[in-house]
């Protein structure tokens, strides 16, 4: 910025500055802050930081697990770009610190899990990887089916997400990776759908599950292009994910629905562990 561009912004009140980095995003307020005493002094406003926020942003706050502490806006803006348990302990919400978008992860106990109170199925646990309180591990069974629901008025509007099945893959695990298994996102009449293995390290192990399950198993792959088919990836909180499909939020209160299924193979499976499903903006 040239020194009489910088001097000019100076001489502006600094409400006025203020309402102007309100029309940015935090990235840019976060840099201006840094041009001039003038710019760091209107970087701190609530009235910028009020803009970051989510518009229901005090009903979050009202349904935290753990109180946050926070005197200005701009405090609060920071805490909320860490994961935050919300609705009691059964979803985490965090804010993007470049955008201020919305990202969403509703845990297992949100989830539709067919014959998930079977206990000779699944299991409900806790485990200190998980931020949430409990996560489910499927035992055995040979139809494994997840549904999950989102509105996208919690979401921030207009902007393109990605919903991911978070999960761990044990040891143990058998049979999840013979038959590929489907999965959806559903907005209104618009559907997402694709194909997805729930690859298992156990190359050998995998190779003669394929092998006993061979027609099964060409018949379904014949839906899936080799090269393109969804596969696992690990995050950086240790767990992993599969994407489920992209939706767009509008400015309209629609229902998401999300989904992995596979119900066609019928041959028992066990061994993955449900952590939840994530909702973040794609970029």
């Amino acid at each position: 910025m040239s020194n009489s561009m910088g001097g000019f912004i100076d001489m502006l009140p600094r409400d006025c500055v203020s309402k102007i980095l309100s029309f940015t995003s935090p990235a840019d307020t976060f840099r201006s802050s840094m041009v001039s005493s003038m710019f760091h002094s209107a970087a701190e406003s609530d009235v910028v930081w009020e803009m970051f926020l989510p518009t229901d942003y005090m009903d979050v706050v009202s349904r935290l697990i753990t109180p946050l502490t926070f005197t200005t806006k701009k405090e609060l803006f920071v805490c909320l770009c860490n994961p935050v348990l919300i609705d009691v302990g059964r979803k985490s919400l965090k804010l993007e610190k470049s955008s201020g978008k919305i990202s969403y992860m509703l845990s297992a106990r949100e989830l539709s899990i067919t014959w998930s109170n079977d206990p000779m199925q699944w299991s409900w646990k806790s485990i200190p990887q998980s931020r949430f309180s409990e996560v489910a591990e499927l035992r055995t069974t040979c139809w494994l089916e997840i549904h999950g629901k989102i509105r996208t008025q919690i979401l921030s509007p207009n902007t393109r997400y990605g919903a991911y099945l978070i999960m761990k893959i044990s040891n143990r695990a058998y049979g999840l990776d013979s038959i590929p298994s489907e999965v959806s996102v559903e907005v209104g009449n618009e559907v997402c759908h694709d194909m997805t293995y729930l690859r298992h390290e156990d190359r050998k192990k995998q190779q003669m599950e394929c092998m006993f399950y061979r027609n099964r198993t060409e018949v379904l792959s014949k839906r899936v292009i080799e090269g393109t088919e969804g596969i696992s990836n690990e995050r950086k909180d240790g767990w992993m994910e599969i994407e489920l499909g992209e939706f767009f939020s509008g400015e309209a209160n629609e229902e998401v629905k999300m989904s992995l299924m596979e119900v066609k193979g019928y041959q028992l499976k066990g061994g993955i562990i449900i952590e939840g499903i994530e909702v973040r903006p794609i970029h």
